[in-house]
């Protein structure tokens, strides 16, 4: 056995840790989880608090987030890792709500690669799987009552699935990331239920799972939570309601995130909080404050001020589905406009279907990553759809270098009652955030 040393390589700023792991891998997204269980034990990591883990292929940003919501409102120290970040790689850690300061991060990342370099033969480690072992590490040490982790991609054999859930969630179940987990939905429900653990609770959201995940939670003898089966809501215009095991919860409150899933989101993170009740108790009021009070941007996020600009990070045909039918209840705009940039690995025409109906101006845009398909190629995709490429005064494609750009040019050409709204991938929606922050200073 060959028996190298290296010694620690580290930085003194966030940023240039960022830039160094995103080269430090030969390989962007390599799955499974040898290489980083090996420094998971090396860094002695563990928690002594619930860890509730969430997949999914949507919802799973918002189902983080209502669950951080209540269980603050509830007084308990939580610690939240989600992914990828908008503006601030920052986001992707917090601790009783407030996101972890560079100086803190500085530390565990630190100690991570002195973790990593006192292996024989140290394994690489992935930007993402770096980065989660550095948060979670933070996580463990910082006296927490409760630690909320977001699954990257699938379940199984991402980096968040090296720690044991109490509690794990799967909120979706379609097709994205085919290339890694499958073109079915009972493949990829496979991936996902990676997540669950024998004795453990499992929870999954989606109203008509796949059987595979019901055989694999059964197989491990979980305690299994289904939507329609375990757990159950209505509601009218004005308030919802949650029925599940030997618990009711009336006259609730919609959750201040907009969309036409989130209540399917809200009714799974009640159905988790009721199977951890023994450990982390919630009251009825906890909950109704949760949901008041939470926060994620870029998920059919609405934003003050005419023409209406509605930022969303619907980036597969599923979520854009769910982003069509939340523009059909906004009520009448003479005209939308659609700032729209993606993946080149992405189901486009899947993404852009649902849309087509609502959106008269179509501006697409590059995006700065190699990963992103060519405004040029999303302009061609939309014209095989039948969309009129000829810009007129009522419809038309454009193609700009970046979303700033395509966001100046709506600006000029929306009127007031019109709308603009900007989909696609994260960079997307950042990219017109960063734009609307520099303008506001």
């Amino acid at each position: 056995m060959s028996t190298s040393y290296q010694a620690p390589i580290l930085f003194s700023s966030l940023a240039a840790w960022l830039s160094h792991l995103e080269t430090a891998h030969p390989v962007g997204i390599d799955m499974g989880l040898d290489r980083i269980n090996r420094v998971k034990e090396s860094l002695g990591l563990h928690f002594n608090c619930p860890v509730i883990t969430v997949a999914g292929t949507n919802g799973k940003g918002s189902t983080c987030a209502y669950l951080e919501s209540i269980l603050l409102a509830s007084g308990y120290k939580v610690g939240c890792h989600m992914s990828p970040h908008l503006l601030s790689f920052n986001e992707r850690a917090r601790v009783n709500g407030e996101e972890v300061a560079d100086v803190v991060l500085l530390e565990h990342f630190a100690l991570v690669e002195k973790a990593r370099v006192s292996l024989l033969d140290p394994p690489t480690l992935t930007y993402f799987e770096f980065t989660t072992l550095a948060i979670m590490h933070l996580f463990s040490k910082a006296s927490l009552d409760a630690v909320i982790l977001e699954v990257g991609m699938g379940g199984r054999l991402d980096a968040v699935n090296i720690v044991d859930a109490d509690c794990a969630i799967v909120t979706s179940i379609d097709i994205d990331h085919s290339d890694f987990l499958g073109d079915t939905r009972e493949a990829i429900a496979r991936e996902k239920a990676g997540i669950f653990r024998s004795g453990a609770i499992a929870v999954c959201g989606d109203p008509v799972p796949p059987q595979s995940l019901i055989d694999q939670a059964e197989e491990l003898g979980c305690d299994l939570w289904l939507q329609g089966r375990d757990f159950n809501f209505q509601g009218d215009k004005q308030q919802w309601g949650w029925a599940g095991r030997q618990k009711r919860f009336s006259g609730l409150g919609y959750p201040a995130l907009r969309g036409a899933n989130q209540i399917l989101n809200a009714s799974a993170v009640i159905a988790a909080l009721m199977a951890l009740h023994q450990r982390l108790p919630v009251s009825a009021q906890d909950i109704r404050n949760g949901f008041a009070l939470v926060e994620l941007p870029g998920r059919f996020q609405v934003l003050p001020g005419q023409p209406t600009v509605i930022l969303d990070v619907a980036h597969n045909p599923h979520a854009s589905a769910t982003l069509g039918q939340g523009l059909d209840k906004m009520g009448y705009h003479p005209y939308t406009y659609a700032i729209f940039g993606a993946m080149a690995d992405k189901d486009i025409a899947g993404v852009m279907k649902p849309l087509l109906g609502s959106v008269d101006f179509w501006f697409c845009t590059d995006l700065p990553t190699p990963r992103a398909s060519s405004a040029r190629v999303l302009a061609e995709k939309l014209a095989e759809l039948g969309v009129v490429i000829q810009n007129s005064a009522d419809g038309g494609i454009e193609c700009f270098s970046d979303p700033a750009a395509a966001y100046q040019k709506a600006l000029s050409k929306a009127g007031e009652g019109d709308r603009i709204v900007i989909f696609g991938s994260f960079y997307t929606v950042a990219g017109v955030m960063a734009y609307r922050n520099n303008q506001a200073h």
